[in-house]
């Protein structure tokens, strides 16, 4: 009964790891240049390949994200002043299209549309929050909006959850020694909280930042730039560091384009400083648990290529076929029987 239960989790997870029509094209382009490759290339070539692949499939995985920035920084530099929509109200008429669109041409799917809206509704309620208590505020133009915030901002969480969901999918990520579940799902709540509760009670970042090393220092992460590749390792925390990096650039860019400021930035723009990396990874933890619940952890066992699906279609893989069976049977040289006495 336990190995059925396994078995249909497996199959579960393979179907939700699925690529996308685009995904696919790029995961058949790097599987083929790859075998041209691995035949008349050094392994500088090869590896130069590998960082163009993983370089793409990151950038795809981002690309969301990366249009709700490039969204901010139109609608601030050209967006019409006075206009009769509000640019904030034009903003969330934006985002929302751009979510339809995903949707529409199967870039994400359904079932990670759900996690990607659990994170939205959970940054909004805490948005909704900080604004009240003046940890940051946005302008106060635009009826799409609750309380003082407009609505857009929670497709800027949404766009951490889908980079999340489609970087498990497009790396099929698998992990060693990944804690428990339960663990996790108990941290990510504390973490929640303590975004509300820090503004009453002392606040807890750096010790939930201590039980995150805790949790996740032994867990190693393996991925594959595409379906049939070689397999890297590298530490989780070390890709939660790097994740919590680059939210920090892009947070300095939404501000740069003026879609919120903090305190310190009334006066005229200023770099955020570089500890809000710590409220990031916290809150990327978040984003960790939710995704877990479309992508359970799966380690990289003897199963996992199994599970991860065939070889893309488009590459064949040749076999060797002996030269005698590729002759018709009127064709192939007559048997000569053994001289007499040698049997």
């Amino acid at each position: 009964m336990g190995d059925d239960i396994r078995e249909q989790r497996a199959r579960s997870d393979a179907r939700s790891r699925t690529f996308t029509p685009l995904e696919q094209r790029i995961d058949a382009w790097a599987h083929r240049r790859t075998r041209a490759l691995a035949e008349n290339a050094g392994p500088w070539r090869l590896r130069a390949l590998e960082l163009v692949v993983f370089t793409l499939k990151q950038a795809w995985a981002c690309v969301f994200g990366a249009s709700m920035l490039a969204l901010l920084v139109l609608a601030r530099l050209l967006y019409p002043e006075g206009a009769p929509l509000a640019r904030a109200d034009a903003l969330v008429i934006a985002a929302l299209a751009l979510q339809v669109v995903m949707l529409a041409l199967r870039l994400e799917t359904l079932r990670e549309m759900g996690t990607i809206v659990l994170f939205h509704v959970a940054g909004t309620a805490m948005e909704v929050f900080k604004t009240h208590v003046g940890s940051w505020e946005y302008e106060g133009e635009g009826l799409l909006r609750i309380g003082a915030v407009p609505l857009y901002t929670g497709f800027m969480y949404a766009a951490v959850g889908s980079y999340m969901v489609r970087v498990m999918r497009l790396f099929d990520l698998r992990f060693t020694r990944y804690p428990p579940r339960w663990a996790t799902a108990l941290l990510a709540a504390a973490i929640y909280a303590n975004f509300f509760t820090h503004h009453f009670l002392p606040d807890a970042r750096w010790v939930l930042l201590v039980l995150v090393g805790l949790l996740f220092g032994r867990c190693m992460m393996s991925f594959r730039n595409h379906r049939g590749g070689a397999w890297h390792r590298m530490p989780v925390l070390a890709a939660f560091a790097g994740t919590a990096f680059f939210l920090w650039v892009a947070e300095n860019v939404g501000t740069a384009a003026g879609a919120w400021i903090y305190p310190h930035q009334q006066a005229g723009w200023e770099p955020v400083p570089l500890t809000k990396m710590v409220a990031w990874l916290l809150l990327m933890m978040i984003s960790v648990v939710l995704v877990t619940l479309v992508h359970p952890p799966q380690r990289p066992d003897s199963r996992a290529r199994e599970r991860a699906g065939p070889e893309p279609a488009s590459v064949p893989v040749p076999v060797p076929v002996p030269a005698e069976a590729t002759l018709s049977a009127d064709r192939r040289p007559a048997r000569v029987p053994p001289p007499a006495g040698t049997g």
